[in-house]
């Protein structure tokens, strides 16, 4: 055998001082769970492995104690360079008190760099982040004053044209997870929901002069695997680590494995749709006027209201032909939210991450509906960190910079908002705490001022008012019925947006039921 078969006590135990790691996973998916936490039972009873420098391109966690949230010891982290953080709360304590350098770079750009990593390419060049927080001529992706010590994007120019050069890591460990491995150390995923990035952190690491770690459910004969189950070539694994835990047959945060996520011919009918009629639905209904019959391949990110635009394009009957894609690398079938994010059952096709982004940087969505947290004068809306919260960017920059129509939904305030639909009308019980919309955000994570230049459209949709990006920023164009201008809306922002000369009321079917079987337009 060319490779080591070990357990993850053994295989924490190889992981170097200062390693560059190209970690693998998406919440909970792919994730060599057993050996992170052994590495982290190691550094508590040893020390070791100290000063490491992490690189992931998705959240990895479960929001508790899972993942990356085995890094957060002191000392155990030199830096770490992530896609999305909000999966990992033990982490942020030490990112306030500046115990290792925090970068969050788009998702896309970071499952990408892995294979510039594998080919020794310097930097990666791409539009992706002009604008943001992750600009250099902004924050530079920095998290904290102790990331102020490196410098990991550049901007340059190219025929006239701004792009941002990502410098490339050289990774000497890779911490994978696979389905099974034969005795020659190729890896298969055919129980896994996705295949991420594995392919390319292995060759990254390998071809650095690093070592490749895998974690398994169990090691076949060598010829026992079909070779287009396999994702890992044997040539670029070190060690293949069998889990102590192999009987696991669900996938979750915590375990592995769902027949339903990966096999096409599992239907799983949604049944008949019933939608209460409430704010929640008054948003996705009206957002989903904006998806045009010749949009067809849709993109819906995290978060209650986008996932209800899909819910209500089926119950409106506006559902049939839509190809949806979720950017962890699946088409079509039923994604799913919650500790499941990113899979889905019964997809048509699913793909390695990298080629998902490359699809999406191509303009490959014909229109996008993603969540609301607060948007400014310009137009620029901040999903990524408030205060001491990081949540991450994640794939927000890699999509809102490269698709066409993009439609951000939510409420207009935050935080003990209570609303009801009475008569066809919006009726505010209760306002909420917090304005979503402040004079400058606390970090640009999208852009209005590129996206204008870039000729994009893009709306953003509230239970009472409706904006859209205009030359001068945000634009009110519509407001629902029984709102008040002024005590309503222009009284809960830090600034008076641009009026329309053509506002109007919000298409009062939007808030009358039954449902309406046909778009407003």
């Amino acid at each position: 055998m060319s490779v080591q078969v070990i357990n993850s006590k053994e295989a924490a135990a190889l992981i170097p001082d200062g390693a560059v790691i190209a970690l693998d996973g998406f919440l909970g998916t792919d994730v060599p769970e057993e050996i992170l936490e052994n590495m982290r039972a190691r550094f508590r009873a040893t020390g070791h492995p100290k000063d490491l420098d992490v690189w992931h391109a998705s959240g990895i966690g479960d929001g508790k104690d899972k993942g990356t949230n085995n890094f957060a010891e002191p000392g155990m982290l030199k830096r770490l360079v992530g896609g999305h953080w909000a999966l990992a709360p033990q982490l942020q304590p030490l990112v306030a008190n500046n115990d290792f350098q925090a970068f969050n770079f788009p998702q896309g750009v970071l499952s990408q760099i892995f294979r510039d990593a594998a080919a020794h390419k310097p930097v990666q060049l791409n539009t992706v982040g002009l604008g943001t927080f992750v600009d250099p001529d902004v924050a530079g992706g920095r998290l904290n004053e102790a990331a102020k010590a490196s410098t990991l994007v550049n901007k340059m120019q190219i025929h006239g044209k701004d792009y941002l050069a990502y410098e490339v890591p050289t990774p000497n460990v890779a911490l994978l997870r696979g389905t099974y491995a034969d005795e020659n150390g190729n890896v298969s995923f055919e129980d896994e929901p996705l295949t991420l990035i594995a392919t390319s952190c292995a060759m990254a690491a390998h071809n650095n002069g690093g070592k490749v770690f895998v974690q398994v459910k169990r090691v076949v004969k060598a010829g026992s695997l079909k070779p287009k189950d396999i994702r890992i070539p044997g040539v670029v694994v070190d060690y293949i680590v069998e889990t102590e835990n192999a009987d696991m047959t669900k996938q979750t945060t915590d375990t592995y494995y769902n027949p339903d996520f990966v096999e096409a011919n599992v239907v799983k009918p949604k049944g008949d749709i019933d939608l209460p009629l409430n704010p929640k639905k008054v948003i996705a209904r009206r957002a989903s006027f904006f998806k045009k019959p010749t949009d067809k391949i849709v993109n819906f990110g995290i978060g209650k209201y986008p996932e209800t635009v899909s819910l209500v394009l089926d119950e409106e009957g506006q559902g049939s032909g839509i190809i949806t894609t979720v950017e962890p690398g699946t088409f079509g079938g039923v994604p799913l939210g919650g500790g499941d994010f990113g899979s889905a059952i019964a997809p048509e096709a699913t793909i390695d991450e990298p080629y998902m982004f490359d699809f999406y940087d191509g303009g490959g969505i014909d229109i996008t509906f993603l969540g609301l947290a607060e948007a400014d004068v310009k137009g620029n809306v901040n999903v990524s960190q408030f205060g001491p919260k990081i949540a991450g960017t994640g794939g927000f920059v890699d999509i809102t910079q490269n698709t066409p129509t993009i439609v951000f939904n939510g409420t207009f305030t935050a935080g003990g908002l209570k609303e009801h639909i009475e008569d066809g009308k919006l009726v505010i019980d209760q306002e909420g705490k917090f304005d979503k919309f402040p004079e400058s955000v606390q970090q640009i994570t999208f852009s209005g001022d590129v996206a204008y230049a870039n000729g994009q459209k893009v709306f953003y949709v509230t239970e009472r008012a409706v904006f859209k990006l205009g030359k001068n920023g945000l634009e009110l164009i519509e407001i629902a019925p029984g709102v008040d201008l002024n005590k309503d809306i222009l009284d809960h922002m830090a600034f008076k947006p641009v009026i329309s000369d053509g506002l109007k009321e919000m298409d009062p079917r939007i808030f009358r039921e039954p449902p309406m079987m046909k778009q407003a337009g």
